[in-house]
């Protein structure tokens, strides 16, 4: 084969590669997203999204990620997808969820289980407080304390006028002479 006619096999196998990731990648995503928010059968849509909305404020407890349960994917390998621990934390969500539990309830039943930890955030009040508060007030506090050494530091190295003996008129005249003379 001539080198024209190589080049044009190696473009035909690239627009087929192109063409099979173009349709066979976007099935993978839908199929795996599918498989991270699908409802349980017996809730209806409002519930589902309620659901899913938990689901997304548990932090999948595996401990081979650090996504939220509804969020939950591992790539790459023979295994592409939520994790059986995610799984379990989601069906759990949809059961409370179908049996009429609040949000508080059910994320008080998953602390209880895993501890605090099993919340993507942390809740604004009591020690957990500084979470949120510290991120805004560390700057803060170490913005004015430099400016306070700075002023401190600037008000002890204030040049002062010179002192020493007044200069005489008669010389200072003179020196003014003299330096118009040399020019």
């Amino acid at each position: 084969m001539t080198s024209l006619g190589n080049s044009a096999l190696a473009v035909r196998r690239a627009a087929i590669a192109a063409l099979f990731m173009a349709v066979a990648l976007p099935r993978a995503v839908i199929a795996q997203q599918g498989a991270i928010t699908a409802p349980a059968a017996n809730l209806t849509a409002e519930q589902a999204a309620h659901a899913e909305a938990l689901g997304k404020k548990l932090k999948c407890m595996c401990g081979g990620c650090e996504e939220a349960a509804g969020m939950c994917t591992h790539s790459g390998g023979d295994y592409a997808g939520p994790c059986d621990t995610a799984k379990g934390e989601l069906a759990e969500i949809d059961k409370q969820v179908a049996n009429g539990a609040s949000d508080d309830q059910v994320l008080r039943s998953f602390i209880k289980e895993y501890g605090p930890t099993v919340l993507i955030e942390p809740p604004k009040q009591g020690f957990s407080l500084l979470a949120w508060v510290m991120p805004i007030a560390l700057p803060v506090v170490a913005v004015l304390l430099v400016w306070g050494v700075v002023q401190r530091w600037r008000e002890k190295n204030q040049l002062a006028p010179a002192g020493g003996p007044s200069i005489d008129p008669e010389l200072l005249a003179r020196a003014h002479r003299e330096s118009e003379a040399d020019e």
